[in-house]
């Protein structure tokens, strides 16, 4: 059992299924209370009966105040998961402009409106934890979902500034970059995704786990497949052979459609 996250109240957004549902799974195995949210409103209440936790069905960008009501006041753990992605259906050209503004505000915009709701009790109280589900996307990139890839690094930066704002008054936080994970989501990313992300893609529980272990090591960084640390680095020292290597990703998804 982790020590940091028993009896704590827990808020896990998207949490209907996926990625969220094992984050709620596992947390309730830990001893928190766990308040379950979801756009659907019958998977949250299925999920929050299974773990006997608290279904707060609704828009994950207004669930804070109802959910630290029914957890009797305080939001320890809040888990920023409810996320968007679409394909760009092979034109090559970005999405119209509703989707960029859909991803933007539940990717990104969604952990801003939750941190400004939550911080104010975390800072009286010198003690709060922040978990942003990010994407690999996020610390690279994905072919064929611009506007997933453009938000993802929105909540990365995001969880960058929160960390190093407030990491001295208590409030931690952690950045959770998984690349395939056998969801809907990933059902749903179509050729780009069986090309990219099949190959090597893990179980949701497998997310949860590698967030638990960095909760107990204290990481900001949450990384449940370990090699996305190389093509960061990569990435980062040299640019340009790392941008021709997405190119040549790019080609061959092109040539395979």
């Amino acid at each position: 059992m982790v020590e940091a996250v028993q009896d704590a109240g827990v808020v896990v957004t998207g949490a209907g299924g996926g990625i969220g549902a094992a984050l709620a799974r596992r947390f309730a195995t830990e001893g928190a209370r766990v308040v379950v949210n979801d756009l659907d409103a019958d998977k949250a209440k299925s999920v929050a009966a299974e773990i006997g936790g608290i279904a707060v069905p609704g828009d994950a960008s207004a669930v804070v105040d109802e959910a630290r009501d029914a957890l009797g006041g305080t939001v320890d753990v809040y888990c920023a998961n409810a996320g968007v992605a679409f394909e760009d259906g092979g034109a090559g050209a970005p999405l119209d402009e509703r989707a960029w503004a859909l991803s933007w505000d539940v990717n990104v915009m969604a952990h801003v409106r939750a941190a400004q709701a939550l911080l104010p009790g975390w800072l009286e109280r010198g003690a709060g934890r922040f978990v942003s589900t990010v994407s690999a996307a996020g610390l690279l990139t994905m072919i064929g979902a611009p506007s997933y890839a453009v938000t993802k690094h929105g909540a990365l930066a995001f969880a960058e500034w929160l960390s190093l704002t407030y990491r001295h008054r208590g409030v931690k936080v952690h950045a959770i970059c998984p690349q395939g994970v056998r969801t809907d989501m990933l059902a749903a990313t179509g050729s780009a995704g069986d090309l990219v992300l099949q190959p090597s893609a893990i179980e949701p529980e497998d997310v949860a786990d590698a967030l638990f272990r960095g909760i107990e090591e204290d990481r900001f960084l949450i990384l449940p497949h370990p090699e996305v640390a190389e093509y960061y680095q990569a990435r980062a020292a040299t640019p340009d052979r790392w941008l021709a290597g997405m190119n040549h990703i790019q080609r061959k998804w092109e040539e395979a459609r």
